[in-house]
């Protein structure tokens, strides 16, 4: 059954089409991942779906009594608000019978309520009233729903009550992405909800979706998670909607054969398209030189029509406008690149004494390995890697690091990159070049004319990523340092990102929870937990499964 239909929307930023004749129609049950580059119009596409916003041509016709649940990129975070609060905001009805009741309750407390029988009378009357009202609306039920699934996204019972305002980004995105699952509703849109969740935490997610009985459509650059939860891909590209059906697994290969089968098209259609042509030109010049000119001037008309009632097939674009990214060190290094002897790392905590984040870690990573990082939010993943970088020094224990490494850092905030400078100046400051030649090397990380001239404060996190790692390969650095590399990059993105990697001769450590990307790059997993470090041999999956 159809759930909703989009009927040759078009959507503008200023005068410029972010994607023109769309259509898409979404069937009961369907679960979908929403894919595309950076800019492709995701999010606007999303959006219009849900009602938010209206096309600026076109129109979205949904089923009479949709119910549609939204979940944007960035969750507002109301003061004062917990994650059970935001999570009973799924029943607005239910939250008001609720305020109300609290409102009645305080007045309990007012002298001129208690210290008046006849005012005290209708108070406790209006309560009751309230309660009977609030459970024939279901409010006890949707509480004990509310904190099973709390639950079971890994919220503990003391953090019902807590201040979402203090918690992690990932716990406001799970508290938000619990407000969406109550709210029962036939399709769930859900717009990067793994953004800033550990692992266990992107496994709860992935079960909840799975769990769920309606429609889903899901974008995320977390490749993982699509052939986790959905079962067709919708692939916004160039303006253009186009339908697989599998995982994103399935869709990389049914893309790749796709454009092969559309490639071996085009090219037997121009085969005939140009022998008809000749077959055309023929009768003219024959007709040029013969007294049945007419004859032959009607057969290259014929012919040219023919030509023209062609339905032609789009030549494929193979290889869209990547980044350049290649990096070579500029030395070897020797055969040992960092030790782990014993470090333990303690900070002073007020009024606690000392918090202790590691202790005891033993650890060797040699020349060309790739070692993963991965643990839990605040288990002391980045400690370790500031650590390694020398920006802190270990409480006990040694951090020894090869006299000829030379180690390039890529940080999770963009720490590493001076926000007051411009792109050029940025490029120019890690290896003397003329400025023409500073714009010409950005282009290859698809900075434009203009944005070279930009300060890096202006860029989006994505533009940051790829500045950073622009400078990364300008560095020639011989170990590589990666703090969540992935992060603001899309799909196309990341997989440059791997295929560079894949061709560097030198050692990597990175810190990630992209599990597709540590499937691709990591050859040893380094995992933090309580403090210690387990070591795994493979990429993610035999991670995961050695854990298991």
């Amino acid at each position: 059954m159809l759930l909703l239909s989009v009927e040759k929307v078009a959507r503008y930023y200023s005068t410029l089409p972010v994607f023109e004749n769309l259509s898409w129609q979404i069937g009961e049950g369907e679960r979908i991942g929403l894919v595309g580059p950076n800019g492709a119009g995701k999010s606007s596409l999303l959006r219009l779906v849900a009602a938010l916003e209206s096309p600026d041509e076109g129109q979205v016709v949904s089923r009479r009594g949709l119910r549609i649940a939204y979940l944007p990129q960035e969750v507002p975070v109301p003061e004062s608000s917990t994650p059970l609060a935001i999570a009973l905001q799924a029943k607005p009805e239910l939250a008001h019978i609720s305020a109300a009741i609290e409102r009645v309750e305080a007045a309990f407390a007012d002298p001129a309520v208690y210290e008046n029988m006849a005012a005290l009378e209708q108070t406790s009357a209006e309560h009751a009233r309230l309660l009977e009202e609030y459970e024939a609306a279901g409010g006890p039920r949707l509480l004990n729903q509310a904190i099973g699934l709390l639950r079971e996204l890994g919220f503990s019972d003391e953090e019902f009550g807590e201040l979402l305002a203090t918690m992690s980004g990932g716990q406001k995105k799970l508290a938000h992405i619990a407000r969406c699952i109550l709210a029962a509703p036939d399709l769930l849109l859900l717009d990067e909800p793994d953004n800033h969740l550990d692992l266990e935490g992107k496994a709860r997610l992935e079960a909840v979706i799975r769990d769920f009985a309606g429609g889903v459509i899901v974008i995320s650059h977390d490749r993982y998670l699509l052939d986790e939860t959905v079962t067709q891909i919708a692939e916004l590209e160039d303006g253009r909607l186009k339908l697989y059906d599998g995982d994103y697994s399935a869709f990389a290969v049914q893309k790749e054969l796709t454009q092969a089968q559309q490639m071996a098209n085009y090219q037997d259609q121009q085969k005939e398209i140009q022998r008809l042509e000749q077959v055309v030109a023929r009768f003219k010049d024959w007709a040029s030189r013969t007294a049945a000119k007419e004859k032959l001037m009607r057969k290259a008309r014929a012919t040219q029509h023919r030509i023209d009632r062609i339905e032609r097939v789009d030549k494929p674009v193979l290889e869209r406008r990547r980044m350049g990214l290649a990096l070579h060190p500029m030395s070897r290094g020797g055969q040992k690149v960092v030790e782990l002897r014993e470090v333990s790392k303690s900070f002073a905590a007020n009024g606690y004494g000392e918090v202790s984040v590691l202790h005891g870690l033993n650890g060797l990573v040699r020349h060309g390995e790739r070692v993963g990082i991965v643990g839990g939010n605040g288990a002391g993943k980045s400690v370790l890697f500031r650590l390694i970088a020398g920006d802190l020094q270990p409480s006990s224990g040694e951090v020894w690091i090869g006299p000829s490494i030379a180690p390039g850092f890529y940080t999770q905030e963009h720490q590493s990159l001076d926000m007051d400078k411009t792109l050029a100046q940025t490029i120019r400051d890690l290896k003397p070049m003329y400025e023409q030649q500073a714009y010409g090397f950005l282009g290859r990380f698809m900075f434009g004319y203009e944005q070279a001239g930009r300060l890096v404060s202006t860029l989006s996190g994505g533009e940051k990523a790829r500045l950073q790692l622009a400078c990364l390969m300008l560095g020639g650095a011989n170990c590589l340092l990666l703090d969540e590399p992935t992060n603001n990059l899309d799909i196309q993105s990341a997989e440059v990102l791997e295929r560079a990697l894949d061709d560097y001769p030198g050692t990597v450590i990175v810190i990630s929870h992209d599990r597709y990307f540590l499937d691709r790059v990591a050859d040893r997993i380094w995992e933090l937990r309580d403090g210690s470090l387990r070591q795994f041999e493979g990429g993610w999956s035999e991670y995961a499964e050695g854990r298991r």
